[in-house]
């Protein structure tokens, strides 16, 4: 099976201060990005391996199932209408190292692993106790990072032990407005529709419009603790526990005197001149998984027995703003509400080496899952709510439960030395939607005295609806390019507003996947992967496009409902797309070169997307017969190929006496774009861009280490530009009054200077540089 395996020095060679951007800077199939202005998608970064999305692969902590946040992403970013594990919650050094399978591995993992699964290996036997200091800041000078960590442990006889770690970060706002483009925003399509004087008269003084956007403050505390203690001489009990404080304040886009044209005297001082207001987002995060179990090994049988539960608590909070429709009797700060998703998960795994040649295993989980939408203070959404983050009214609060039980059988057999099959069966019934039955088979041969090995599989997965998925309703401030700030409804799956709209119950996503690939090792300083996937997905489940009025009195039935019902515009969770991803995977190593004095260490990694398409859309025939879809291009950007269609890492690292020195650049290939208000004929792109990252370590003395990062050390910035996708497109292109319309539209007026509103493929910070001093004890 194709397996990275990332250690914790080669995690912390990165200089980044997150496991999750560590992981983007050493495995090519895995992506993730900071977006801009987002709310609370600014908690906690989409990702996702080999562009399927953050629900689809699997996060494990020592082999156990970790929660799920409990934030779906609703705005147009990555991963939009998926949950993923908070990756980010887990501290860098407590990980002893990471294991990435990139296969399909729901048969042996269950619900979530159609892409592969991340398997985070805590630090275990105690060799050393450290204390880190690290500091950071931008090229801007802004985003100062301050941050301390802890690891330290005991062991107790052979093979009992105790290893915790202590982590907490700080990170300042780090700002990139661009400059607003005054004609633009007095234009009544693009913007405003005021009088340029007026637009002018602001902006000279402030030519950002006082927007704030690129990467919000944030703080984290972290607790990790990983232990085992033996029972006897074939039992031992083990546990872990994890508990992360993050607190994060961003900001929405600010309201300009022109835009928002009175606050009523709530928020400037009487007497002082009306300038608008910069509403906040701030949002408080709590996620905690805990694991305890017992390990046996009895007549060659080993059996694991445990229980995990864990958790993700949101709370928000809106500043500096006003809900419009309750005028000078509004507060000021609100309390919007959240969000907050528990499981409790039970495990039973048995296997046995039967003779020298087969190995069977076989087990069962239960899993009990909770998702609360927490309602926000009264004022938060009555009357039109906070301007700029609607609360979640009483009406939408609701507690969701659901249980599953699953099992599966495993079978390993050698044909002979080199030849290896495995198959796998799973079953799985859940409380909600029923059951899933899934398999999975594989071979290996090895050749040439184990240097050649050939690898494959083929095998069938799942995703089952997620509840929030199942259970979100909420209304939800969005910009819209070119009709600004609007509110949009988000109905649930079982609600009769879904059912009007002839939308189903959701069902389980199915995958069938096909693996092929090679590993060549001709020393043991040097080794070669190469693997090709095939990941076509059934009953894809999606955030739908929004759908609204046709306003055309021919059009047969969806007017007519969404009147009779009061609906304006709604989205909602639709299992509304196939889809077929294909692509190779490259990793190769070269170890230990013996260069003058030093040792040189090279490695060379690849992902490339060949095929990310749509096989089928599968719209309601209410909508259908609108002439509307619940994936529209926006949608359908997002879900293929908003991400980058290739990822090259090559990187050096050389050793000499205590100093050692690595150098990284990552090619990060193209991104395709359609913004919601672009052109049907236009898209955009985001051009191939190289980031380079130079790092250096010295021994200052025996057990003191200090290394210095320079990240994108050249400043290197996302570049896009439009692409015409027809005949219509070029000639759009060569009209300069629609490039100038379709330029603000996606930039807000020019508020976002390096990159659109919606994003890129990687961060708009430049370079970063980042020091850190490791006293080990």
């Amino acid at each position: 099976m194709p397996i990275d395996i990332i250690g914790a020095a080669d995690l912390k060679s990165t200089g980044q201060l997150t496991f999750d951007k560590a992981l983007q800077s050493k495995v090519p199939s895995f992506n993730t990005v900071n977006t801009p202005v987002n709310d609370a998608t600014s908690l906690l970064d989409p990702y996702e391996i080999r562009n399927m999305g953050p629900s689809r692969t699997l996060i494990l902590i020592n082999g156990k199932r970790k929660n799920s946040s409990a934030l779906t992403y609703i705005q147009t970013s990555p991963g939009r209408g998926e949950s993923g594990a908070d990756i980010s919650a887990i501290p860098t050094d407590a990980i002893k190292r990471v294991e990435i399978l990139r296969d399909g591995a729901s048969a042996q993992y269950g619900s979530d692993a159609i892409a592969g699964v991340m398997n985070i290996i805590l630090k275990d036997r105690f060799d050393y106790g450290s204390v880190t200091v690290n500091s950071g800041i931008t090229h801007k000078g802004d985003g100062e990072m301050i941050g301390f960590s802890v690891n330290n442990g005991a062991n107790f006889g052979d093979k009992g032990y105790v290893n915790y770690t202590i982590d907490m970060q700080h990170t300042n706002m780090a700002n990139r407005p661009g400059k607003v483009d005054a004609a633009a925003e007095a234009d009544a399509n693009l913007g405003f529709g005021v009088s340029l004087s007026t637009v002018n008269a602001f902006l000279a003084a402030y030519p950002d419009a006082k927007n704030i956007n690129a990467s919000p403050e944030n703080s984290s505390a972290k607790f990790l603790v990983n232990g085992a203690i033996p029972i006897s001489e074939s039992t031992e009990f083990y546990y872990n526990v994890a508990y992360i404080y993050k607190k994060v304040n961003s900001f929405a886009n600010y309201r300009t005197p022109y835009w928002r044209d009175t606050d009523f005297g709530l928020l400037h001082e009487a007497g002082s001149p009306y300038l608008g207001y910069g509403p906040t987002f701030e949002g408080d995060l709590k996620d905690y998984n805990a694991t305890v179990g017992f390990r046996s090994v009895s007549n060659g049988w080993k059996t694991d027995v445990s229980f995990t539960t864990g958790g993700n608590h949101q709370l928000y909070t809106v500043n500096n703003t006003l809900n419009r429709g309750l005028g000078a009797s509004s507060p000021i700060s609100f309390k919007p509400g959240g969000f907050d998703f528990t499981n409790n998960i039970g495990n039973i795994d048995i296997s046995k080496a039967v003779g020298d040649k087969l190995n069977v295993a076989f087990g069962s989980e239960f899993r009990q899952e909770n998702f609360t939408i927490i309602a926000g203070d009264t004022a938060s959404y009555v009357a039109g709510g906070a301007d700029s983050f609607p609360g979640y009214g009483a009406n939408n609060a609701l507690t969701a439960t659901r249980y599953n039980i699953g099992g599966y059988a495993d079978l390993s057999y050698d044909i002979t030395k080199q030849f290896l099959i495995n198959g796998t069966a799973r079953v799985e019934k859940y409380s909600d939607f029923g059951n899933a039955f899934v398999w999975k088979g594989s071979t290996r041969y090895k050749m040439l005295d184990d240097k050649l090995t050939l690898r494959g599989s083929v095998s069938t997965g799942f995703r089952a609806p997620s509840l929030q998925q199942i259970n979100l309703q909420i209304a939800q401030a969005s910009f819209v390019p070119g009709e600004g700030i609007q509110t949009k409804g988000l109905v649930n799956n079982n609600s009769p507003q879904s059912r009007l709209l002839g939308v189903p119950k959701l069902k389980a996503e199915k995958s069938l996947n096909y693996t092929a690939g090679l590993g060549v090792s001709p020393t043991d300083n040097f080794s070669v992967t190469l693997d090709y996937y095939n990941i076509r997905v059934k009953n894809r489940i999606v955030l739908s496009s929004e759908i609204g009025h046709t306003d055309d009195p021919t059009a047969p039935g969806l007017d007519q409902v969404l009147n009779d019902n009061g609906i304006v515009a709604v989205s909602f969770f639709v299992n509304g797309i196939d889809t077929r991803t294909q692509g190779f995977d490259f990793v190769s190593s070269y170890r230990s070169i013996k260069v003058g004095r030093g040792v040189l260490g090279l490695s060379l990694a690849a992902n490339y997307t060949a095929q990310n398409k749509a096989l089928a859309i599968k719209n309601p025939p209410l909508i259908a017969a609108a002439g509307q879809t619940v994936v529209d291009q926006t949608q359908l950007a997002l879900l293929l190929s908003s991400r980058p269609k290739s990822k090259v890492i090559f990187g050096g690292d050389y050793r000499i006496g205590k100093v050692s020195l690595n150098l990284n650049n990552t090619v990060v290939g193209p991104t395709t774009f359609h913004q919601s208000g672009l052109s049907e004929n236009l898209d955009t792109k985001f051009t191939t861009r190289v980031l380079t990252d130079l790092g250096g370590t010295v021994t200052l003395l025996k057990n003191v280490t200090l290394a210095v990062n320079a990240q994108n050390i050249f400043n290197v910035l996302p570049q896009w530009k439009f692409k015409a996708l027809n005949a219509a497109g070029e000639a759009e292109l060569q009209d300069p009054a629609a490039v100038f319309n379709y330029t603000n539209l996606l930039t807000f007026n020019g508020r976002y200077s390096t990159t659109t509103y919606d994003g890129s493929q990687f961060s708009q910070l430049g370079a970063t540089f980042v020091a850190s001093l490791k006293v080990t004890f």
